[in-house]
């Protein structure tokens, strides 16, 4: 039992040794066959070639920008005084934020205005509607009632009565002419040449005595003297003023205003009267008439409420005002420049004090930058949505950043030399490069694949471009060669598939006048070339 049991452990380590040897064979074998692969893509005239399978992908490469997909340019929708700048070019904002302020003062006084107006036309609706209680309606009737009288009045002419008071006005009216015109008369004569003559006299005899106190107090000055002296002088100026109010004659002003009161009274009591006995004019009778159609139909909204016609015209004001108030408060909102996203400002147009007009600020979502290629009509439908693609900046030639297909633009771009492309829009995957927006970017686009499929190097194909085939020199077992027709599939730099006329493990010989890669096989490079 113990001999047995040795004798099965060394068969076990001599199995795992065995074992290891066949997969140091296998790695040189699959190292010699990757060397061979790659020899036999450079393989050269004369050489021969294996069919083998492998797998194979086709793809596309193109140069894009890298763009923002939210940007905004945002306005001043009306000219305003920029009060306050919150950013610089470079910020980050947030949504939301306040980046440029514009002054508010008249827009403020504008959503006043307009809010008291839409509390008026509201008001205007609510008595409207609201039934109408009795004194309403008594006012209402008393208002009617007048009316109405006066219209009859007009209708009916003066009576005698109201001719009579007429009559009446004017003569008082012409007493009173006559007598200011008496007391104007009485005042002109108040004044005679007695009194005249009189008044001279006393100036002559107040100015002798004058000249006696002069010289009496010339001659022996003392308090007594000096007293006469005053008092003589006292009484000439009197004098004097006495004759001087006298020779300038009576005051007629007051006289003559009060005759033309009286004579200006009397004209109006002469109008009146010709007025009442001539009765109403047309005007007046109108006019009568249009007050009481109003007093009417005030009387009638009231008892019978208002018509739809009157609601509707109501409702249309307080609608009206309530537009204007959402429209100023609107405006007022506008003074404020809000970010509409979370981004970065990338040029900024004013300064605080400036008028503001159009475009004051311009941002990017930074968050949301993507690769977008123009790609020619011809070659867009071998793109789809989701399709596997790798990017590299010029700025960082060698980072490679994964990305795929995000969207393809619906319509097409006609450029001025006439070439019409498509926008494709490549996600830029996670990265910690400081991408920037308007960098130069290059992509590559896988665009088919294939797997375990049959291939043979791109030198060992012969090409017919006007008959549309493909050919390769197949080695038959005795060494000679015979040419044979293949459908060929996807190619890349170095490998075409083989669909069909040879069979893996079959052995071709590159012909004589093969030489460079772009010179033979069906083409490579994509859709964009290499």
């Amino acid at each position: 039992m113990l001999t047995s049991f040795t004798g099965v452990k060394m068969d076990k380590k001599r199995l795992i040794w065995i074992l290891i040897g066949f997969a140091i064979i296998g790695g040189i074998v699959f190292v010699s066959c990757s060397t061979a692969s790659q020899n036999e893509a450079n393989a050269l005239a004369g050489e021969t070639v294996t069919a083998v399978i492998g797998d194979l992908a086709d793809s596309a490469t193109a140069s894009g920008q890298v763009l923002p997909q939210h940007e905004a340019s945002l306005s001043a929708n009306s000219p305003g005084v920029v009060t306050a700048v919150n950013v610089r070019t470079g910020d980050t904002v947030n949504t939301g934020d306040v980046l440029v302020q514009l002054e508010t003062a008249s827009l403020q006084l504008d959503v006043a205005n307009a809010e008291q107006t839409l509390a008026i036309a509201e008001a205007n609706l609510a008595n409207l509607l609201a039934p109408a209680d009795d004194f309403d309606i008594a006012s209402a009737e008393a208002a009617v009632a007048s009316a109405q009288a006066q219209v009859n009045d007009y209708l009916a002419g003066p009576t005698e009565a109201e001719i009579a008071l007429a009559e009446a006005s004017v003569n008082s009216s012409t007493a009173s002419v006559w007598s200011a015109s008496a007391s104007l008369g009485s005042t002109r004569d108040s004044i005679t040449e007695a009194q005249i003559k009189a008044a001279e006299t006393a100036v002559l005899s107040t100015q002798f005595a004058l000249e006696n106190a002069q010289e009496a107090n010339e001659d022996n000055t003392n308090a007594d003297t000096h007293a006469a002296l005053l008092e003589a002088q006292q009484a000439y100026a009197d004098a004097v003023a006495t004759l001087q109010e006298l020779q300038a004659g009576p005051d007629l002003a007051a006289a003559q205003n009060s005759v033309a009161a009286a004579s200006a009274r009397l004209e109006v009591s002469e109008i009146d009267y010709n007025d009442t006995l001539a009765g109403a004019t047309v005007v007046d009778l109108a006019s009568a008439e249009a007050q009481l159609a109003s007093a009417q139909a005030a009387l009638a909204t009231l008892v019978d409420g208002p018509t739809d016609a009157e609601i509707r015209a109501s409702e249309s004001e307080v609608e009206q005002a309530r537009i204007s108030l959402a429209n100023a408060t609107e405006r007022l909102h506008e003074a404020s420049i809000l970010a509409p996203f979370k981004g970065m400002i990338t040029e900024l147009y004013v300064s605080e004090g400036e008028l503001a007009t159009g475009v004051v600020i311009e941002m990017v979502d930074s968050s949301s930058l993507e690769v977008v290629l123009s790609v020619d009509e011809v070659d867009v439908g071998t793109f789809s949505v989701g399709q596997p693609a790798t990017i590299s900046l010029e700025t960082w030639p060698n980072e490679v950043v994964d990305s795929e297909v995000l969207a393809i633009a619906p319509s097409a771009q006609e450029t001025n030399s006439g070439l019409v492309s498509y926008d494709v829009h490549l996600a830029i995957g996670t990265t910690d490069l400081p991408i920037l927006v308007g960098m130069t970017a290059n992509a590559n686009l896988i665009t088919a694949e294939a797997a375990n499929v049959l291939l043979v190097p791109n030198q060992a194909i012969t090409p017919d471009r006007t008959a549309g085939k493909y050919f390769v020199e197949l080695q038959q077992a005795d060494g000679t060669t015979s040419t044979v027709e293949v459908q060929i599939g996807l190619a890349d730099d170095n490998f075409t598939q083989i669909k069909d006329g040879i069979l893996e493990g079959d052995t071709l010989v590159i012909p004589n006048f093969a030489t460079a890669n772009e010179e033979r096989g069906p083409g490579n490079g994509g859709p964009f070339g290499d």
